[in-house]
């Protein structure tokens, strides 16, 4: 019949431990009882030899010995036969120089030689050891019997019957025995408790289906496209997959350290951390916007996951330059319905010079005011960026005005990050501005190049930034206004982390200061944005002492 070992996990605990105990027990009374055999052989070998040595200690023993002949009824087998009876030894046997024996337990061996070799004895030795003789297996001890002047004279052997050694040590077995079930059964029981808390944690899987459930989780972990950081109870990094990995920038060293020690100071590593609370909560990590949540484990430790949320982030910015052109384009419309009525009624008077005076001044404003975006920013991206904010910023009653000292050449490196940044600072100014109540409120734009560096600043006449938050809105998260419905799709205040984030990669910075007048500057340094030109920039094509140039919201379409 073929025993089946086991599957469950607590099952075969359960019988390893059973039988590891039972073996452990086994040996441990077999490595007991071998030397306790030998401790007992040589404490009765030690007794005779005490029996021998007090016997051939008495000199009328000895005296006795030399001066009578071997008698059964002689007073040395009477002496030696007190001593045996008094100390319960199997026997005292007295023998003289010739191994002759003067007494013994069985008087019909009085006179005959001794059955073993008395020769190391009779030559001033003693002598101990388990031996068999004519009384059986015994544990004897011999030491010579010398006269008053010292000389041998014979010996004294003196045995114990290694029946009641054996005894002893077979007295001692069941009690020994009681002893290791009592261990046996405590080891079980401690087996069967470890073994229903194995079950309990491993809800009674296979072994097998353990490997199975670990092979099936490392291929998932590593094959989702959202990152997963799990750490343990004590905030170390114990598993990154490949995509948290790839979007945190961890290299293979990241597990068995906490994330302050492998992660840059900010949102991400406080999220991963859990000094920040929440769910979907918002990131930047190297450029990118991750939406993170952080659920804790019943062990103390923590499971964050991470997606990306770059592209949607591109997406709902493209939208929302769809949706800024969409409103330019409805406040031109708006304006142009009012110049047409304008146009309709100067034609219905008659007064058709002035029409036409009119049509030649609105044209020209329209033309004069693309092309000085375009001498000033020849960037397409970043000409129609401005374009278009100037309509929205008209349709919200505020002047949008560049700088006359702003000059950018078209040798942009990667104008979407110029345009990201303007972008962003340019919504957040009109946001504040809108909402100020100033008589004549105004954002103003100043794009400079110096050498490879390019320098964005854009000031306006808001409530500005007070110094304690001036650090402070530049982090994941950070926010004054709720996010209205039009941009549902997007979380607040991500751009001007996204702002700080690119001029970091770029190796500049981002930093807000106070306005001359009221309002707030915000100033963005990009290195090596520009390309290298061996012709130094043209001079500002605005005219001589203008501080700057407003653009009409009917300023041209993109």
């Amino acid at each position: 019949m073929r025993i089946h070992w086991p599957r469950r996990i607590f099952a075969q605990v359960l019988t390893a431990q059973v039988a590891i105990t039972t073996g452990v027990m086994v040996l441990t009374t077999g490595l007991f009882l071998a030397p306790l055999g030998s401790e007992l052989d040589d404490q009765a070998m030690r007794r005779a030899l005490s029996i021998a040595q007090t016997t051939a200690a008495d000199p009328e023993l000895a005296r006795e010995l030399v001066a009578t002949e071997p008698d059964p009824r002689g007073p040395v087998q009477t002496g030696a036969e007190r001593i045996r009876t008094a100390t319960g030894a199997l026997y005292v046997v007295v023998m003289d120089t010739r191994g002759v024996r003067w007494s013994h337990t069985n008087t019909g061996e009085i006179g005959r030689h001794v059955s073993t070799d008395p020769s190391r004895t009779l030559a001033g030795r003693e002598v101990r050891q388990i031996d068999t003789g004519t009384l059986g297996r015994s544990a004897r001890a011999k030491v010579p019997l010398r006269d008053g002047r010292g000389r041998i004279v014979g010996a004294v052997s003196v045995g114990i019957a290694y029946d009641s050694v054996r005894g002893r040590l077979l007295g001692t077995i069941p009690g020994l025995l009681r002893y290791a079930g009592a261990a046996l059964a405590v080891g079980v029981l401690a087996a069967i408790a470890v073994s229903r808390r194995l079950r309990h944690r491993t809800h009674g899987v296979a072994f097998a289906d353990i490997s199975a459930l670990l092979d099936e989780r490392e291929a998932m972990l590593h094959s989702i496209r959202e990152g997963v950081v799990a750490c343990d109870r004590h905030g170390r990094i114990r598993l990154v997959n490949d995509e948290a990995a790839r979007l945190l920038g961890l290299g293979a060293g990241a597990a068995g350290r906490v994330p302050d020690e492998v992660l840059p100071a900010g949102r991400t590593t406080e999220v991963l951390t859990g000094r920040v609370a929440g769910t979907d909560l918002l990131a930047v990590s190297g450029g990118r916007v991750l939406v993170a949540n952080r659920v804790p484990t019943r062990d103390g430790g923590a499971v964050v996951t991470l997606r990306d949320r770059t592209e949607l982030e591109l997406l709902g910015r493209e939208l929302d330059s769809t949706q800024g052109l969409l409103d330019a384009l409805r406040a031109q419309d708006h304006e142009h319905a009012n110049r047409l009525h304008t146009l309709r009624g100067l034609l219905e008077l008659g007064r058709h010079e002035m029409a036409v005076e009119f049509v030649a001044q609105v044209a020209g404003a329209h033309r004069a005011s693309a092309e000085q975006i375009a001498e000033r920013v020849p960037d397409p991206l970043l000409s129609a960026l401005l374009v278009g904010k100037a309509a929205v910023a008209a349709e919200r009653g505020v002047s949008l005005r560049v700088s006359a000292a702003t000059l950018l050449p078209a040798t942009v490196v990667d104008p979407r990050d110029l345009v990201t940044v303007l972008g962003n600072l340019l919504d957040n100014a009109l946001d504040a501005v809108g909402g100020h109540g100033r008589a004549e409120p105004f954002v103003e734009v100043d794009l400079r190049a110096e050498g490879s560096t390019a320098v964005l600043r854009v000031s306006d006449t808001g409530p500005g930034v007070p110094p304690a938050l001036r650090e402070e809105i530049f982090a994941e998260g950070w926010s004054t206004k709720a996010a209205p419905p039009a941009a549902a799709h997007r979380g607040r205040g991500i751009g001007l982390a996204l702002v700080r984030r690119l001029a970091e990669r770029y190796g500049g910075m981002a930093r807000v200061t106070a306005r001359a007048g009221g309002g707030a500057v915000f100033t963005v340094v990009l290195p090596e944005a520009l390309a290298r030109e061996d012709s130094a920039p043209g001079e500002c094509p605005g005219a001589p002492g203008d501080s700057c140039t407003p653009l009409p919201a009917t300023g041209g379409t993109t």
